[in-house]
């Protein structure tokens, strides 16, 4: 448990000795700020709810595919914890050293969890204005944030997966944003095949990234989208520990 610890400390303050996690916490604060004022101004004020923040793409009719941000942040995120250590040099230094696997993992999964929590937090006026300036329902408000943090930790749970198979970074990020992106179409592509059966389409629904966002959005909170989230979380993290087993053995 020590070693965790330590480890996510480690990470959580080389983000912020890093300039690259300000600049990410600035975009992602621009353009929530940007899609939480124009989803107010576009329903006149009269939904008064945290959409613009957790599902910004409603505003272009594309509801639902709000994460995809998050996916894309969590990418950029989690591309350097393990394929800059294989690059510096410093990975096989952390190999030999009498450290767990899993407790490197958990480690690195910790600290990058505390960035995006963080950046998430930033966030937390959005609401106080609401609350300041109307009677926002609080339901949704709560559900949207939770799922956040859910996805959030799926897709820095595939980002660090994606980073301990390569020692490129920009690869890594590919490759993250590549795995998270088959897992959202798979939700998508039962929507374009009319004549799929019935049973094929409730299974890609359910193994996909997108059939579990819209639940949070409109403030309910389904245990079905939970487990799966934090099933994508864990799967991920032990396939990420497997392939630190398999380098550490090659």
């Amino acid at each position: 448990m020590n070693n965790i610890v330590l480890i996510a400390g480690k990470e959580f303050r080389s983000y912020l000795k890093s300039p690259m996690a300000y600049i990410i916490a600035f975009i992602f604060l621009l353009f929530t700020g940007v899609f939480f004022v124009s989803y107010l101004s576009t329903n006149s004020y009269n939904d008064t709810s945290i959409r613009g923040l957790v599902d910004p793409l409603s505003l272009f009719g594309l509801g639902g595919l709000g994460n995809i941000f998050l996916l894309l942040f969590a990418s950029i995120i989690t591309m350097r914890l393990i394929s800059e250590e294989k690059k510096l040099g410093t990975w096989e230094l952390l190999l030999t050293s009498p450290v767990k696997d899993s407790d490197v993992i958990l480690g690195k999964f910790i600290g990058s969890f505390g960035l995006l929590a963080s950046i998430l937090l930033l966030t937390v006026y959005y609401p106080i204005l609401l609350f300041i300036l109307g009677d926002p329902d609080i339901g949704p408000i709560v559900s949207g944030y939770i799922g956040l943090f859910l996805f959030g930790s799926a897709a820095l749970a595939i980002g660090i997966f994606a980073s301990s198979v390569t020692a490129n970074q920009i690869v890594a990020a590919v490759v993250s944003f590549g795995i998270m992106g088959g897992l959202w179409v798979l939700g998508v592509i039962p929507q374009q095949i009319a004549n799929m059966p019935t049973g094929l389409k409730t299974v890609l629904s359910y193994v996909s990234l997108s059939g579990h966002s819209i639940g949070f959005v409109v403030g309910i909170l389904d245990t079905r989208d939970i487990i799966y989230l934090v099933s994508v979380t864990v799967l991920f993290l032990f396939m990420a520990t497997r392939s630190l087993e398999s380098g550490r053995w090659n």
